[in-house]
C-alpha cells in the first residue's frame, strides 16, 4: 500500500517504522529537516520537506495514488485540514490524530464532515490501557477483544503463586478450565505453549478468556491481591485527565500532582471528583506529604521518561503495590519491567498498533481482515482477532484436522454470547470471532494461518 504520513514526531516516526516493516510504500512529510534526516537514515521510507497542508507538497508525495494518508502533526486543526485536502486531491483513506479533549464529544461529526476513516488519540488510548490495568490488580497489561467480551491479560509469575512449577494442563484442570495461557515470555524468548509446558518463576504469562473468568483466575493465583481504591498520578497532561475521568467512572479515588499552577486550576474545573495538588511530583517530600505509602497504585505520566522512571521506582520502593510508568522509548520496556515497575505504557506504540490493524484490514477488505491487533511481548508476538466469513476456507473443520503454520495458537472462539476455549474437536463457523496468538509471522488475512495444503479435502 502507498501510505503518506504528515508529521515526523514520535508518533509519526513509530508509524513509519512499523508500516515500512509491513512492506508498505511509506512517504513522510515534515517541515523540520532534522527528524527527516533521521528517518531517511534508519528507515526504508521516502522523505519530503514541506508543509503537509500544501497542495503542491501533497501532489509531490503522490497523494492522488495514495491508499492512506495519516496526519500526525502536533496540531489537531492542521491534521483535520491535511486530511480534508488529501481527500479532495484523491487519497482513498485518511486518518487524523485529534488529541484535544474539547473535540472528544464531536468526533462522530468530525469524521463524517471531514471524510475521516479513523481518528487516533494516543493519550486517550494510553489512559484507557492504564485504567484497565488498574482494574486488574494482578495484571501488567489488559487488552480487550470481541468488543470487551474477551480479555488478554499479562501476568508476571512470582514464587508464591500456585501456578509456578505447574504444567499448563494442570492449570486448566486444577485452577480454571475456562481460561487459556496463550503465550509465555521467558528470559526474553517467546514460547507458544502446549499442555506439557511448565510455568516457571519470573515468566510473563498471557491469559485469555472471559473477563469474569480471567478475574477469577487472577484471584486464585494471587489470593492476597486487593482492589485498587486510591491512585496517585504524577503529571497533569492529557493522559492524566483522561485517566482521572476513567477512574472517576470506576469509583476509584485519584489525586493528580502537577507542577504548573495554571494547569492545576484547569484540571480542578474539569475534574471535580479528583483531588488536584500543585507541586513537583519528582520531589520525595511532596510524595511523602501526599501519603504515597498509603496509595494502592501510582502512575507516572509526565512528559519526561527519566522522571517517570525515577518516581515510579521510588513509589515501588515505598511499598506501593501497583506502579505504572509512561515511556516513549519502548525499546527499554523489558529492562524497566525487570527493575520492578509493574506496567510500562507507550502512547506511540499503542497508536502504531491501532494503525497497523487498520492497514492490514484495508489490504484485504474483501477477505477476512484483522479486527483487533495487539503487539505483545515487546513486539515479538501478536494477538489478533479475525471474523470468519464465507471466504474462510476451513469452516466447520475440526481444528485437529487443520495444519496450522508454526508458532500459531487458536486461543478463543467467540460465537454470539458463547466464549469457547478451543480443543481439537472444536470448529470455526461463519460469523465467529477467532482470536489467535502468533509468533514470528505477520497476517492480514485469516486464511493465511493454515499451511498450504493444510486443509483436508475430505473428513
Amino acid at each position: 500500500m502507498k501510505i503518506i504520513i504528515i508529521g515526523d514526531g514520535k508518533v509519526g516516526y513509530a508509524l513509519a517504522e512499523n508500516l515500512s516493516k509491513e512492506g508498505n510504500d511509506v512517504t513522510i512529510i515534515d517541515k523540520d529537516p532534522e527528524p527527516l534526516k533521521k528517518a531517511s537514515e534508519y528507515l526504508d521510507v521516502m522523505c519530503i520537506k514541506g508543509n503537509g497542508v500544501s497542495t503542491r507538497v501533497l501532489m509531490e508525495a503522490g497523494v492522488k495514488d495514495a491508499d492512506l494518508l495519516i496526519a500526525a502533526t502536533t496540531s489537531d486543526e492542521m491534521n483535520m485540514v491535511c486530511c480534508l485536502t488529501a481527500r479532495k486531491l484523491g487519497a482513498a483513506h485518511t486518518i487524523a490524530r485529534i488529541r484535544d479533549p474539547e473535540y472528544a464529544s464531536e468526533l462522530a461529526v468530525l469524521k463524517r464532515e471531514l471524510g475521516l476513516d479513523m481518528v487516533i488519540n494516543p493519550e486517550l488510548e494510553c489512559a484507557n490501557e492504564i485504567g484497565r490495568v488498574l482494574s486488574h490488580p494482578t495484571a501488567v497489561e489488559v487488552e480487550p477483544f470481541a468488543k470487551g467480551r474477551v480479555e488478554l491479560v499479562e501476568i508476571k509469575v512470582t514464587a508464591n503463586m500456585p501456578v509456578a512449577g505447574m504444567k499448563l494442563k494442570d492449570v486448566s484442570s486444577g485452577i480454571c478450565p475456562t481460561i487459556l495461557i496463550g503465550a509465555v515470555q521467558r528470559n526474553g524468548e517467546v514460547i507458544i505453549p502446549n499442555g506439557e509446558s511448565m510455568i516457571e518463576e519470573n515468566d510473563m504469562i498471557y491469559v485469555i478468556g472471559r473477563p469474569a473468568d480471567v478475574h477469577y483466575f487472577c484471584s486464585r493465583v494471587v489470593p492476597d491481591s486487593n482492589r485498587v481504591r486510591n491512585v496517585m498520578i504524577v503529571g497533569g497532561g492529557r493522559i492524566a485527565y483522561y485517566l482521572a475521568k476513567y477512574l472517576e467512572e470506576a469509583d476509584i479515588r485519584a489525586k493528580i500532582i502537577e507542577i504548573d499552577r495554571e494547569r492545576c486550576y484547569e484540571l480542578s474545573e474539569l475534574l471535580p471528583g479528583t483531588l488536584i495538588i500543585n507541586g513537583d511530583g519528582s520531589e520525595e517530600t511532596v510524595l511523602e506529604s501526599e501519603n504515597l505509602k498509603d496509595m494502592d497504585a501510582f502512575v507516572a505520566v509526565t512528559g519526561r521518561d527519566e522522571e517517570n522512571l525515577l518516581t515510579a521506582l521510588y513509589a515501588k520502593q515505598s511499598g506501593v503495590k501497583r506502579v505504572v510508568a509512561k515511556i516513549n522509548r519502548i525499546t527499554y520496556a523489558s529492562l524497566i519491567r525487570d527493575m520492578g515497575i509493574d506496567c510500562v505504557v507507550s502512547p506511540k506504540q499503542i497508536t502504531a498498533n491501532g494503525i497497523i490493524r487498520y492497514v492490514r484490514g484495508l489490504k484485504n477488505a474483501m477477505g477476512n481482515p484483522v479486527e483487533t491487533l495487539y503487539r505483545i511481548i515487546d513486539g515479538k508476538a501478536e494477538a489478533l482477532e479475525f471474523i470468519a466469513g464465507q471466504s474462510t476456507k476451513f469452516l466447520n473443520i475440526p481444528l485437529r484436522n487443520l495444519k496450522l503454520k508454526k508458532g500459531i495458537l487458536v486461543a478463543a472462539i467467540v460465537r454470539r454470547n458463547e466464549i469457547i476455549i478451543p480443543h481439537g474437536r472444536d470448529v470455526i463457523k461463519p460469523g465467529d470471532s477467532v482470536i489467535i496468538i502468533v509468533k514470528d509471522n505477520r497476517f492480514s488475512d485469516f486464511n493465511d494461518i493454515v499451511e498450504p495444503g493444510g486443509i483436508p479435502d475430505e473428513l
